[in-house]
C-alpha cells in the first residue's frame, strides 16, 4: 500500500469513527458520560464491557447532536496490535451493548470495510472547493460523500471490487446498458399522456440501433410461436444481467419470453443512488432508473412492480397540481423531474412465493425520468442539495465557494436558497397534502450563471410521495392505481418529508458548516429558516387551520434513527416486507424553528 492510498484510508477511518460516535449518540444507540478525570465540560466517555473505554471531546448542537472534536477520540486501552483506534475497534467493543449475534457483527464489519474502502476512494479524488464548485452536476456526483446520517452509507453489499471500480459514482465511470425485450405475458408498459412505448423508444434509442435491435427479436421470434409486437423492450444494467436476470429468468430466456437483444451505444454514469443512470452522450435524454441487486443503506436496490408501473400517474398528477396552481407555476422555480414512463417485469416463480425475502419481488423494470439539464436555460446550473455539505481537499467548502462565487453576503445567498427550497415544499404540504421525500440526494438546487439560487427539482415519487389519510378533494385526479399506491400518513407524520429529511437530516449538518465557512451563527441560521416558513404563512392566511397539524413549529418532534434501524432491525436480515412509510423513531428532539427570534437589541 503506497503513501496515498494509506493516508486516505486513515482519513477514512477517522471521519467514520467521529461519525460512529457522533450518530450513535445522537440516536442514543450510545450514551455518553462526563468524563470527571478530564477536568473539561466538554469531556466525555463511553463504557463497554472488560474495562474498555472510549474518552473524547464533544460541543453540543442544535438538535441535541453530538459533535466530536477531531483528534480527541481515545480507546483505553489501546489496540493490542498498536494501530490507531478505528471504527471497527469502537463497533467490536460495542456489540454487547447493542446486542449483536455473530452474524450480524460480521454483516456490520463487511459493511463498514465497504464503506470505508469508498470513504478513502472519494478522499484520495479530492479536488478544492474551487474544482468542485466547477464541475457540472454529473461530475460532481462523484465526489459526494453519501448520507450525512447513516455511517455504513457506501456497502453496496454484492459488488465485487471490480463491480464497485466500474459501477460506483466515486469511481467515474461510463457504463453502457444492455437491453432485453420481455413478452406481455410478463411484462407491462405504462406513460404518461402521449408517450407511448414506441414513442419512449423512438426518443432514447437512434434509428440504427432499433433497427439491429428488432433484427434480434426478429430472429428469435422466426419460429412464429411469438409476435414481436407483443414485446416490451427495457434497459438492464450489465451487473444484474449478470447477477440477477440471466440466472434467476433462465427458465423464460430459455422458452423465448425474454431475448436480450444487445448493448445500448449510448454511455450513463450513475448518480449517488447507483441504481439511476445519466446518459453521457446525449444529456437531453432521460435518465433510466434500474433495479440492482445489492444492499445499501438499509435496503435491496430492486424496483418493485406496482410502484414501476404507477409511477407515472402519480408523477402526471404531480405535474397537474403545479400547472394549475399559479403560485407553482409562475412564482417559483418548483419542478418534479417526472418519471414520465416505466416497464414492470414481473416472475411467476417467485410471486407464487409470498412470503419470499422482498428482493425477489423486485427483480426486474425500469424507470425513465426527466433529465434535470431539461430544466436549466442560459447560464444555470444545477447541484444535489447533497452537495452544499462538500468540503473540498482545500478544507473550503463548496457553499463557501458559491457565496463568494455569487458576489452577496452569505446571508443575502442563504436567504435566497431557503426561498429557492422551502416555499414549493410547503404548499404541496399545507395546500395539497402531499409530501415529497426532499432528503439531500432527491432535491436538486438550481442557480443562475452567478450561482445565486433559483428554485429546486425533486424526485423519486412513486414509492417516496406521501399523502393524507381519507378522500380529499386535492385528490379527485389520482388514478386508481396511483391512488392505491401512495401511502397514507396523519400530517404530524407527513410533516417529516421537511422536519427529518430537510431539518434533522441536511440542515444538521449544513448549520454548523455554515457557522463555521461562513460566519452565520447556527441560532442566526435557525431564525432565517422559520422566518421563511413564517413568510408562507402571511402569504396564505386562508391555511391557517392546517398548520398546527402539521407542526413544522412545534416544540419538538420524533427522532428519526436511521442507524438504530438498520443495526437493531431488520437491516441485515432476509424479511418478506420491505419497510414502508417513514422510519424507525426513537424519543424526540427539540426543534429549533420553535421559537421566534428575539428582538435584534437581545440578541446583541
Amino acid at each position: 500500500m503506497n503513501s496515498a492510498v494509506r493516508e486516505a484510508w486513515d482519513e477514512a477511518g477517522r471521519r467514520l469513527l467521529g461519525k460512529a460516535v457522533a450518530e450513535f449518540a445522537y440516536e442514543e444507540l450510545l450514551v455518553p458520560v462526563p468524563d470527571p478525570t478530564a477536568g473539561a465540560p466538554d469531556a466525555y466517555r463511553l463504557d463497554f464491557a472488560d474495562g474498555v473505554h472510549w474518552t473524547f471531546r464533544a460541543a453540543r448542537g442544535t438538535f441535541a447532536t453530538w459533535r466530536p472534536v477531531p483528534g480527541t477520540l481515545r480507546r483505553h486501552p489501546e489496540p493490542a496490535d498498536a494501530t490507531e483506534p478505528g471504527p471497527e475497534h469502537l463497533l467490536l467493543d460495542a456489540r454487547s451493548v447493542l446486542g449483536w449475534d455473530g452474524p450480524t457483527t460480521a454483516e456490520v464489519l463487511r459493511e463498514l470495510t465497504a464503506t470505508r474502502r469508498a470513504e478513502a476512494e472519494v478522499l484520495a479524488r479530492g479536488v478544492p472547493a474551487a474544482d468542485l464548485a466547477d464541475l457540472d452536476h454529473l461530475d460532481l456526483e462523484a465526489h459526494q460523500d453519501g448520507h450525512p446520517c447513516m455511517l455504513l452509507n457506501k456497502g453496496r453489499l454484492g459488488f465485487s471490487a471490480s463491480d464497485a471500480a466500474a459501477y460506483a459514482p466515486e469511481a467515474r465511470g461510463a457504463v453502457r446498458l444492455l437491453w432485453l425485450a420481455v413478452h406481455r405475458t410478463l411484462a407491462s408498459y405504462s406513460g404518461v399522456p402521449g408517450l407511448d412505448a414506441d414513442t419512449l423508444l423512438g426518443e432514447e434509442l437512434d434509428e440504427g440501433t432499433r433497427r439491429t435491435f428488432d433484427g434480434a427479436l426478429r430472429t428469435a421470434c422466426h419460429d412464429g410461436a411469438l409476435d414481436p409486437a407483443d414485446f416490451h423492450w427495457l434497459p438492464v444494467h450489465p451487473f444484474h444481467w449478470d447477477e440477477a436476470v440471466a440466472p434467476l429468468f433462465a427458465p423464460y430466456l430459455a422458452e423465448g419470453r425474454m431475448v436480450l437483444l444487445g448493448e445500448g451505444p449510448d454511455r450513463y454514469r450513475p448518480l449517488q443512488s447507483i441504481r439511476t443512470l445519466a446518459n453521457l452522450d446525449h444529456p437531453g435524454r432521460r435518465n433510466v432508473k434500474v433495479p440492482l441487486l445489492i444492499r445499501n443503506t438499509l435496503v435491496w436496490r430492486g424496483l418493485s412492480t406496482r410502484p414501476t408501473e404507477a409511477a407515472p400517474d402519480v408523477s402526471a398528477w404531480l405535474h397537474a397540481v403545479r400547472e394549475a396552481d399559479p403560485y407553482l407555476r409562475d412564482e417559483l422555480r418548483f419542478h418534479p423531474l417526472g418519471e414520465v414512463a416505466g416497464v414492470a417485469v414481473s416472475h411467476p416463480l417467485y410471486e407464487s412465493v409470498r412470503d419470499a425475502p422482498y428482493r425477489y419481488h423486485e427483480l426486474l423494470g425500469a424507470v425513465w425520468r426527466e433529465p434535470v439539464t431539461g430544466l436549466l436555460r442560459e447560464g444555470e446550473r444545477a447541484r444535489t442539495m447533497a452537495a452544499l455539505l462538500k468540503v473540498g481537499s482545500d478544507g473550503r467548502s463548496l457553499v463557501a465557494e458559491l457565496v463568494e462565487r455569487s458576489g452577496l453576503a452569505p446571508r443575502d445567498w442563504l436567504e435566497r436558497f431557503f426561498a429557492a427550497l422551502l416555499p414549493g415544499l410547503l404548499h404541496y404540504l399545507y395546500r395539497y397534502g402531499v409530501a415529497y421525500c426532499p432528503h439531500g440526494e432527491n432535491t436538486v438546487v438550481l442557480y443562475d450563471a452567478h450561482d445565486r439560487p433559483l428554485g429546486i427539482a425533486v424526485k423519486d415519487f412513486a414509492e417516496d410521495v406521501n399523502l393524507l389519510p381519507g378522500h380529499h378533494p386535492e385528490y379527485e385526479a389520482l388514478s386508481p392505481r396511483a391512488d392505491a399506491l401512495l401511502l397514507r400518513w396523519p400530517a404530524a407524520e407527513l410533516a417529516h418529508s421537511l422536519l427529518s429529511a430537510v431539518f434533522a437530516g441536511h440542515f444538521r449538518f449544513f448549520a454548523p458548516l455554515v457557522a463555521e465557512q461562513l460566519d452565520v451563527p447556527e441560532e442566526e441560521f435557525w431564525v432565517m429558516v422559520r422566518a421563511e416558513v413564517v413568510r408562507y404563512h402571511e402569504r396564505f392566511p386562508e391555511l391557517a387551520d392546517r398548520f398546527d397539524d402539521f407542526g413544522l413549529l412545534a416544540p419538538a418532534f420524533d427522532r428519526v434513527a436511521l442507524n438504530r434501524e438498520q443495526l437493531l432491525g431488520g437491516g441485515f436480515h432476509d424479511r418478506a416486507e420491505k419497510d414502508e412509510g417513514f422510519d424507525v423513531v426513537h424519543g424526540t428532539v427539540p426543534n429549533p424553528l420553535a421559537h421566534p427570534a428575539a428582538p435584534a437589541e437581545e440578541r446583541i
